[in-house]
């Protein structure tokens, strides 16, 4: 499914990503990239430094891009497992997220992801498995 720069800005405002300071910058062919940049509130229990629940959601968030970047039109996925290694504490003020689909059998699609700082330093990464399910998310 292509996602256009329109549906992007539009999903982008829901409140979650709001909140926790998330943006998905694009979306295809079985790839995403998505920017954190942690609300200070979220930054605990040390400042400047994201709790590791943003961060897996950044990684699940991201991942859910990418497979649905992949899926027919009223398809959508849902999170089974995610598996993820924190490599480095995560201290910076932006951090870049890239997932790509791995591999799909029949109703589950199988996806990495990593996180990096602004120097290209890996903080960590990811792997999961997602159900593929029959939800029109532009429909709502």
């Amino acid at each position: 499914m292509e996602i256009s720069t329109a549906i992007l800005d539009k999903l982008n405002t829901n409140s979650l990503y709001q909140t926790l300071g998330i943006r998905i910058e694009a979306a295809e062919d079985g790839k995403a990239r998505s920017r954190l940049i942690p609300q200070p509130a979220l930054c605990w229990p040390f400042p400047e430094q994201p709790h590791g629940g943003v961060l897996f959601t950044l990684i699940d968030t991201t991942m859910a891009w990418a497979i649905w970047s992949q899926l027919d039109p009223g398809f959508n996925c849902t999170t089974v497992n995610i598996d993820i290694h924190y490599i480095r504490p995560a201290k910076s003020d932006v951090f870049v997220c890239t997932a790509w689909s791995t591999h799909k059998t029949g109703r589950s699609s199988f996806v990495r992801a990593d996180i990096h700082n602004p120097n290209g330093e890996l903080i960590a990464m990811g792997q999961g498995t997602f159900r593929i399910i029959s939800v029109d998310l532009l429909k709502r």
